[in-house]
């Protein structure tokens, strides 16, 4: 791991290419807010941190004091991005995604956050599910000052187990808040483990998550991949299917493969920016 420490930011200079803006905007996650300067500000357990790029390199600050081995494993900094790029560059549709997203890396989110979002994500668009997740974080999680901003962390499972559908009102998730109550008892009785689930192998983790109410193959997939760093996980969603029409190959190659997660990002990515 190359690190450089300048004017108190922490550069790491071997993850090239890295874009925050593609990392943050490609739809695997919904806690980093762009500003003004093009940097992101995001909050990672009681971690708050602003994330940048320079020349491909990853950027950031941090008010945790022994920070680094968060970040590390948060952004998936010892996977060789570039070169899974490389393996599924194999036409000119393929070739182009692979380009065109090559700054974007697969986060180590913490799992009860990405369960939480994902089922929030059901029959969503990314402004609306960002805002239901913001007024989760506002009205329940712990504020944290970080560059004269107050941020939130993500509340417990142990603080949602005991809500109402009532005192959840204000979030606005509509049909999904029950979803969101039962998860987080789930993960409180001890019938949902994650520590358990990173263990099985995809199919049959797929297979236990799917018990939850709410939760079917799509929230399925985007947890296994985006909350459990399971990254022969495919996510289907609209993009996926729009991608997959205009696509003249064989999707199924991507499909099965030890990184078809990622390769679902940079398709995910390349076809939401090009096809709307």
């Amino acid at each position: 791991m190359q690190n450089i420490t300048q004017n108190n930011n922490l550069i790491i200079t071997n993850v090239r290419p890295f874009s925050a803006r593609q990392t943050f905007t490609c739809g695997q996650c919904f806690r980093w807010t762009p500003q003004p300067d093009g940097s992101y500000l995001g909050i990672v357990r009681d971690a708050a941190a602003r994330v940048s790029d320079s020349h491909g390199a990853l950027v950031l600050s941090s008010n945790a004091q022994q920070y680094e081995p968060l970040w590390r494993a948060y952004f998936d900094c010892e996977t060789d991005y570039a070169a899974i790029c490389d393996s599924f560059a194999v036409d000119a549709f393929t070739s182009a995604a692979a380009e065109f997203g090559r700054g974007i890396r697969i986060l180590r989110q913490d799992p009860w956050e990405a369960l939480c979002t994902f089922i929030l994500s059901q029959c969503n668009n990314i402004p609306r599910i960002t805002g239901i997740v913001d007024r989760l974080c506002t009205l329940l999680g712990k504020p944290i000052v970080f560059e004269h901003q107050t941020l939130y962390t993500f509340p417990t499972p142990e603080q949602l187990a005991v809500c109402t559908a009532e005192e959840l009102a204000p979030l606005r998730a509509g049909y999904r808040t029950p979803y969101l109550i039962a998860a987080a008892q789930a993960v409180c009785s001890g019938a949902i483990d994650f520590s358990a689930l990173e263990q099985l192998d995809t199919d049959s983790a797929r297979r236990e998550i799917m018990q939850l109410r709410g939760v079917g193959r799509k929230v399925a997939d985007c947890f296994l991949l985006f909350g459990l760093h399971k990254l022969d996980a495919f996510p289907v969603d609209t993009w996926m299917k729009k991608a997959a029409a205009y696509y003249s190959g064989d999707m199924k190659r991507f499909i099965n493969s030890p990184y078809a997660g990622v390769y679902q990002q940079y398709f995910f990515f390349y076809t939401r920016e090009h096809y709307q």
